[in-house]
């Protein structure tokens, strides 16, 4: 049976932090979410009497670090060198701890395809696929796989530069916007089932979430702006949910991820429970699902905050 509690905190002194930067903003796709997570995690903080300052990208975080401003960095910067072992790597390099995971976890989940390979190499379930470089013959590789598939950029969050592909002629905006993309795509064959997400925060799996979007899919309207997209917590029962929790902590961790974070999963209606991608800095907004699932075990929002920020002591 999957564990329905959390530990106890490890401290109840807001000075035992010191002085605290709350990473935000920056310069990738997810910078309106990341800035919108931010305020909400520095007023959760400062209502529990921590030290907290906002900092808007990697940047001006060095700038301030230079003098020692901070004894210590959340991170909620989505994206970019927030996510892909950049920041991390530094913070590491000034030993100046920092918010969830490190290097490997951060850089290998940052990328669909290496990491889908990892669980692969484990022998964790996740939807076939294949890697599009740039040049890449997309027609093929969909004929390859099979209708319907998704394609997506392998190093974006938030349905950045997703595109839903139901059949041949359903290709052609992916196949634009590959000709205009620089990086790597990812081609996946689409799920048909439910949509959950599992949250980690340290060595727990949280509740899993059954995504109900209103429209056809869980685009980045229904996730971020949308407020009839209905998120069922648990969103399963019984063995069911022990299985979707063990399984993402399972895929978190192989993955090389620590601290906390998010592990996106589909339940497929002939194949069972498919890993989808891993988040090392989920949303704290507003329709965020880590503090929907948290609460869910009687721990508000702020204290979640704290419970993620205390993983740095």
């Amino acid at each position: 049976m999957t564990a329905s509690v959390l530990p106890p905190l490890r401290t109840t002194h807001a000075a035992d932090f010191g002085r605290v930067a709350v990473l935000m903003g920056g310069a990738s796709a997810e910078r309106e979410v990341s800035l919108d997570s931010g305020r909400n995690v520095l007023a959760a903080l400062q209502s529990r009497g921590v030290d907290v300052a906002a900092v808007d990208g990697v940047p001006n975080l060095l700038r301030e670090l230079q003098d020692r401003q901070f004894d210590r960095v959340f991170n909620i910067l989505h994206g970019g060198d927030g996510e892909n072992g950049v920041l991390q790597g530094v913070l590491q390099a000034l030993r100046v701890p920092f918010t969830g995971s490190g290097v490997l976890g951060s850089a290998l989940t940052m990328d669909k395809v290496r990491t889908k390979q990892v669980w692969i190499a484990a022998g964790l379930p996740t939807p076939r696929f294949e890697r599009l470089p740039k040049g890449a013959d997309l027609r093929a590789a969909a004929e390859a796989l099979g209708y319907p598939v998704f394609v997506k950029p392998s190093c974006e969050g938030s349905s950045v530069g997703v595109f839903r592909v139901l059949a041949p002629a359903d290709l052609a905006p992916a196949i634009e916007f590959a000709a205009g993309y620089d990086g790597e795509l990812l081609m996946e064959q689409m799920v048909q089932g439910d949509e959950l997400t599992v949250g980690i925060l340290g060595d727990v799996a949280l509740p899993s979430i059954r995504i109900v979007p209103a429209g056809e899919w869980y685009d980045y309207h229904a996730k971020y702006i949308a407020d009839d997209t209905q998120y069922l917590c648990p969103g399963m029962s019984g063995s069911d949910e022990d299985a979707i929790r063990a399984l993402s902590l399972q895929a978190f961790l192989a993955a090389g991820c620590s601290g906390w974070g998010r592990v996106d999963v589909m339940r497929d209606n002939a194949r069972g429970l498919q890993l989808i991608e891993v988040n090392t800095a989920p949303g704290m907004t507003s329709h965020s699902l880590v503090p929907k699932a948290a609460a869910v075990l009687g721990c508000d929002y702020a204290e979640l905050c704290w419970r993620v920020l205390e993983q740095t002591l």
